[in-house]
């Protein structure tokens, strides 16, 4: 289709061979350029030099202090005679064409495809992730290909994607390929997005804020004993990212992975909703999904689908516009409804839209302006 959207046939398509690749594993895609070598050795951003050729990084909240030869915590940033590297620059080892709404961005060009790339690496250790197989590994023990943010944007267009997404990993972490990327997305008329966990200093994201089209964030629980247990991080920061990725007039949207009996007590659900629409307004959605288990939690069950409905209830009792459900495909609560006239506006069917009721941004039924990013 050449508006960029996703047809029903296209969806089928993509259903059929799971998780959206139509490019097939990164190996495997001819259009990608082989690598020059394993690894980069592109200058890292955000970071300073430190005594005796250590280096302190200041990309994300941990500030990694570096000795030469040494690695910080994410594993694809290295000290190299007193200058910071990236190892993973234009090394994708993951590539798919997904539908936008599988990242999810709901209120993001609605049917759009999103050309996805991501490296090995994170910043956060979640004992739950779901693409923990690259997340958690080393940059050298993946296969990689050379693809630099040029090709990314020559490859998105041939597939016609309006849009590129920074994803399945942490963005964060491969930061410098993300910003070309953006830059270079910007120029040509894409869109740029990133699939983050929120784990990044100010700088840095105020950086990327004037590249970017859209950020959702994986706020993983409310509690700061969830995050020091389960995700090996702290939710200081990554609420001061929300806060900020709201001064900066960003469009976000938010993810909730509802796990039983460690964050879904509606206590912590109300308290966490509240926050949201005091400290960034009622108009950011909020997506509350079911957890499968996955990673180091195998052991728990699945959430019951009466959890995340119930969730959703009450962050709209708290005050938020629009929230929905995920990993629930035919609830009701996929679609968008006007928070002006109560209409349906956008039919889902997870991932898979079949009706958009929206004219220049408005409620196509009451003219509600409804918050989100549609051309």
């Amino acid at each position: 289709m050449g508006d960029g959207r996703l047809g029903r046939r296209d969806f089928m398509k993509l259903a059929a061979v799971g998780a959206g690749s139509v490019l097939g594993p990164l190996g495997a895609s001819s259009s990608a350029e082989q690598a020059p070598s394993g690894l980069s050795d592109h200058e890292a951003l955000y970071w300073e030099a430190f005594v005796e050729n250590g280096v302190q990084c200041k990309l994300c909240p941990r500030q990694c202090f570096v000795a030469e030869g040494l690695r910080g915590q994410c594993g694809v940033r290295e000290n190299q005679g007193g200058v910071y590297k990236t190892l993973v620059y234009a090394r994708p080892c993951s590539m798919h064409v997904d539908p936008i709404e599988k990242k999810p961005l709901f209120h993001f060009l609605p049917g759009a495809r999103a050309f996805s790339i991501a490296t090995a690496g994170c910043n956060v250790d979640c004992q739950f992730c779901q693409n923990w197989q690259i997340s958690q590994a080393m940059p050298e023990d993946v296969k990689t290909r050379y693809v630099p943010p040029k090709k990314v944007v020559e490859m998105a267009q041939r597939q016609e994607c309006p849009v590129i997404a920074c994803t399945y990993s942490e963005p964060t972490i491969f930061y410098e390929y993300m910003l070309d990327t953006a830059r270079q997305a910007r120029k040509n008329g894409l869109h740029c997005v990133s699939i983050s966990n929120g784990y990044i200093q100010p700088e840095p994201m105020k950086e990327l804020c004037r590249q970017l089209s859209a950020v959702k964030i994986d706020l993983k629980a409310f509690t700061e004993d969830f995050y020091h247990r389960y995700v090996g991080a702290t939710l200081k920061p990554v609420l001061q990212t929300i806060e900020l990725l709201s001064k900066e007039h960003m469009y976000n949207e938010l993810v909730v992975l509802l796990i039983p009996g460690l964050n879904d007590s509606e206590d912590e659900i109300r308290k966490m909703s509240r926050w949201v629409v005091e400290h960034v307004g009622p108009d950011v959605p909020m997506h509350f999904s079911r957890f499968h288990p996955a990673y180091k939690m195998k052991n728990l069950s699945p959430t019951p689908p009466q959890t995340v409905v119930r969730a959703r209830q009450i962050a709209v009792e708290e005050g938020v516009h629009y929230a929905y459900v995920g990993n629930l495909p035919g609830s009701e609560y996929e679609s968008t409804y006007c928070h002006g006239c109560g209409k349906k506006i956008i039919t889902r069917y997870g991932f898979y839209v079949s009706e958009v009721k929206i004219k220049d941004g408005k409620c196509a039924y009451c003219g509600q302006k409804i918050p989100g990013v549609w051309e």
